[in-house]
């Protein structure tokens, strides 16, 4: 049996299939499933044809066809539910390469293009909070608009 690796709240993750990019993800154990950010998707008699957002980066969007997907239904930790496309591929996360299950969300208004939840973490990864790196600028950032559109009526 192969050893646990020791992981943070957000790590960078490599996609060999998505031309090597490196994203940030956020390590999600309240999570079930992962997601990654896709900004473009279209059913073809070929496949799924899936175009990757990865927000401030600079990088050039990465377009992948996937001949073998699903859809299932998801439900966000506020309850809400929907049907989102399923696929997998390899990742790489702290040197360790797995095959890992993504649905295809918009994540636009996330600070990470990337969720990593407890299905793909199960039996390889031990996650330890106080390590990472987490955008910590971008994440302050962003608890900050949250903050701001606050009522009172919603505390």
């Amino acid at each position: 049996m192969k050893e646990k690796t020791i992981i943070g709240r957000v790590e960078k993750v490599i996609f060999p299939e998505l031309q090597y990019v490196v994203l940030y993800a956020r390590i999600d154990t309240g999570a079930k499933t992962s997601s990654i950010w896709a900004t473009y998707i279209e059913e073809t008699p070929k496949g799924l044809q899936v175009r990757f957002g990865y927000g401030d980066s600079g990088e050039q969007p990465v377009e992948k066809l996937f001949v073998y997907y699903d859809r299932v239904r998801v439900a966000s930790s506020m309850g809400h539910k929907q049907v989102r496309y399923r696929i997998k591929m390899p990742i790489v996360i702290r040197k360790r390469r797995i095959y890992a299950t993504f649905t295809l969300a918009d994540r636009s208004k996330q600070v990470y293009p990337v969720l990593i939840g407890r299905a793909t973490l199960l039996g390889k990864f031990i996650v330890d909070v106080s390590l990472g790196s987490p955008l910590r600028d971008e994440e302050l950032r962003h608890s900050m608009i949250l903050q701001a559109g606050l009522k009172e009526e919603h505390i």
